[in-house]
């Protein structure tokens, strides 16, 4: 059993994948090509903003977002410890200060009541995480955020194609932020990501800043980075496009199987808010003793992962002494991923669910 079956979805998507890789290689237009300006025209209808524009990953699409406020050596921005490093990185990567606060303890997303205490005059930005599918609570955050004059940026990494009331991931704050690394939601066969937003000034800046700050050939009018998607990368988005909804539905029906029947007594299945559609990024669960799960899991054939065992403050690369969260600290011990995408039979569900159980 695949965690992520890559495989079976290029089988059953692969005339439309292979036919828009072909049309690719033969107009030879590897970089920028027309199926990048096809792909952020599609994107941005999906998501109803303004802009999207393609870039080179996930992470590279929250540096651009950085460095188009500014933001700048001493600043300070506040984000969430219980995500994944790139977060943190691109905040670190231009010398700011990453400022953790505490997560919700059913959702994982940052806790918008905790955000306001961490303002300092020195803040200048709000990273907050869509973690696990489920787009965290935006209208609180970008209320505290204007009060403040603050930036709201999206990680939404993990959550494209999620709704929060009624309105897209990505769209929901004054920029958003996705990647398509191969095992997300929706994801290309290589690196890639993109930004959102509906400020045409900063979009400008963004598609700039991607082609190492060239406003015009050989003159560089900001300091940039080589942050281009590909492509064949964007060729292959598209024809993933196609098929996208489906696989969210597919997504929500296995996690509705998983929640219906795994052990309520021994196991804390996922908390979905009713105003929100997650696309489970991931399936995370949590448990007590949860070795004996992975060990258990593992000699079943049934593959598990751990997003996140450390918060960012404990990573060396950010390590900050004296920040210690409470509910971070708690679900870090307790989450176990299990098998999701859209491509996972009930025959196979059935095999995780019955080893979930098996464990004693």
């Amino acid at each position: 059993m695949h965690f992520v079956d890559l495989k079976n979805q290029y089988q059953n998507n692969q005339r439309q994948i292979d036919e828009r890789i072909q049309t690719v290689l033969k107009h030879g237009q590897y970089i920028l090509g027309p199926e990048v300006a096809e792909l952020e025209e599609k994107l941005a209808n999906s998501v109803a903003v303004k802009h999207c524009i393609g870039v080179s990953s996930g992470t590279d699409a929250l540096l651009l977002a950085l460095m188009a406020l500014d933001i700048q050596s001493g600043d300070e921005v506040i984000t969430t410890a219980f995500t994944f490093i790139a977060t943190g990185e691109a905040i670190a990567l231009l010398g700011a200060k990453p400022v953790f606060v505490d997560i919700d303890e059913k959702t994982y997303n940052i806790d918008p009541g905790l955000i306001q205490a961490a303002i300092t005059d020195r803040t200048k930005a709000i990273i907050a995480v869509s973690l696990y599918g489920q787009c965290a609570d935006f209208n609180e955050i970008n209320y505290i955020a204007k009060k403040h004059g603050l930036a709201v940026i999206e990680d939404g990494a993990q959550s494209f194609g999620g709704i929060y009331h009624r309105a897209k991931s990505c769209g929901l704050s004054l920029i958003g932020c996705t990647s398509f690394f191969p095992s997300k939601p929706l994801g290309c066969y290589g690196d890639g990501g993109a930004v959102f937003t509906n400020d045409d000034d900063l979009a400008d800046k963004i598609r700039i800043m991607r082609v190492h700050g060239q406003d015009k050939r050989y003159h560089h009018a900001y300091i940039g980075i080589n942050g281009r998607l590909d492509t064949l990368q964007a060729a292959i988005l598209i024809a993933k496009l196609d098929v996208f909804e489906f696989e969210i539905q597919q997504r929500n029906q296995i996690a509705n199987r998983y929640n219906a029947l795994l052990p309520v007594d021994t196991v804390v299945t996922p908390f979905i808010h009713n105003y929100n559609v997650s696309v489970y990024g991931q399936y995370t669960i949590q448990v007590d003793n949860r070795d004996r799960y992975q060990q258990r899991l593992k000699a079943l054939g049934i593959p598990t992962a751990v997003h996140y065992p450390l918060p960012l403050y404990r990573q060396p690369a950010l390590i900050q002494e004296h920040t210690k969260l409470a509910v971070t600290e708690s679900v870090i011990k307790r989450v176990l991923s299990l098998p999701m995408h859209p491509y996972l039979d009930e025959k196979q569900q059935d095999q995780v669910i019955e080893a979930v159980h098996s464990v004693q």
